[in-house]
């Protein structure tokens, strides 16, 4: 029953995120919480300082300008989401221009993504179209990649659900100065997504232990599946960091990021030389110990080693342990829940 009037005074006190979460609280506060004047004000104050007014009377004439009763209502909202969006992507980027000699790959990709305050989840959707998210995996930092996995014993039967999506998530605006709100606006950008309904059948265990079963979802994840109730125990993501980056910030909720086509060009000189100059960085660890890291120079392929957009580059021998640090122990994928323990081989 309060007038409008005294509902957007109100308002005009608050920032864009309090904003944005009162926009769902119902129509009317929607409506309010998109006026224009309260917008302009936070899109001024905050990119434009020398907009600042001084005093009521020149913020009175600031609010009377075209620049409000010409808008539709909702403008400068979005028009304020867009701007720091933009900026927040620009200080991303501008980490990760500096690359390592080593990898060939961004040296900042941890404090780019400490800075943009991005996380990732997992949604299951069952047949019914219900969704259960989980969030909060733990996260082991590579030379080149991320490992997440999520694990738990209270996760659906696989007999009931259909897919499974990957999200990098990151907030609407990010604020430097205070942790990303888990209930404030967020962004969600689809990396993956995989169908589930014939998981089991469609593709080839990679391992088992006596509790679980191994399956492989390209690119990058491992399901791992309880024997004896088809249920899901663990989801481990490992994936590489450019990848993870460039899908988690510039891709969308429904439409993963795809980078541009790039096409080889063949030698001209030796038709049968194929495609050269590469370097290959590798790095093969287990949970807690490094088993083979190193890099690769001045690597070729013949043409015969090329086919479906993929090439093979020979730089281990399995047999020569001159030419790779030897393999030691049990080879397996250590996982944990919160009642077991163990690996699969």
């Amino acid at each position: 029953s309060m007038p409008s009037e005294m509902l957007l005074k109100i308002f005009s006190y608050l920032d864009a995120v309090s904003l944005l979460s009162l926009g769902c609280v119902n129509k009317r506060f929607y409506e309010l919480a998109n006026d224009n004047g309260i917008w302009l004000k936070l899109y001024s104050s905050s990119l434009h300082p020398k907009w600042k007014t001084k005093s009521k009377q020149t913020e009175t004439v600031s609010l009377g300008c075209a620049a409000l009763h010409d808008k539709k209502p909702g403008y400068w909202k979005k028009e304020y989401i867009f701007k720091q969006t933009c900026a927040f992507k620009t200080r991303v980027m501008r980490l990760v221009k500096f690359l390592d000699p080593y990898t060939g790959l961004p040296s900042k990709n941890k404090e780019a993504m400490k800075v943009s305050g991005l996380s990732w989840i997992i949604v299951l959707k069952d047949k019914n179209g219900k969704e259960h998210v989980a969030e909060k995996p733990k996260l082991s930092f590579k030379d080149t990649s991320v490992t997440m996995l999520w694990y738990g014993t209270d996760w659906p039967c696989l007999d009931i659900l259909s897919t499974l999506k990957l999200f990098g998530v990151t907030p609407l605006l990010p604020d430097q100065s205070r942790p990303p709100n888990k209930n404030g606006p967020r962004r969600f950008s689809l990396i993956a997504e995989y169908h589930l309904a014939n998981l089991t059948e469609s593709s080839v265990a990679l391992g088992a232990d006596e509790l679980v079963q191994l399956f492989s979802l390209s690119p990058g994840l491992l399901v791992g599946i309880w024997k004896e109730k088809n249920e899901i125990a663990f989801v481990m993501a490992n994936l590489h960091y450019n990848q993870l980056l460039e899908r988690s910030i510039l891709g969308s909720a429904t439409v993963q990021y795809a980078p541009p086509s790039n096409k080889p060009l063949l030698d001209d000189i030796d038709s049968e030389y194929g495609l050269h100059d590469y370097s290959l960085h590798l790095d093969l660890h287990g949970r807690s110990c490094m088993y083979l890291c190193g890099s690769f120079k001045c690597l070729f392929c013949r043409k015969r080693d090329i086919e479906n957009g993929y090439l093979r580059l020979r730089v281990v021998n399995l047999k020569d342990n001159r030419k790779h640090l030897p393999l030691t122990g049990t080879l397996g994928i250590c996982w944990e829940t919160d009642v077991f323990k163990g690996n699969v081989k």
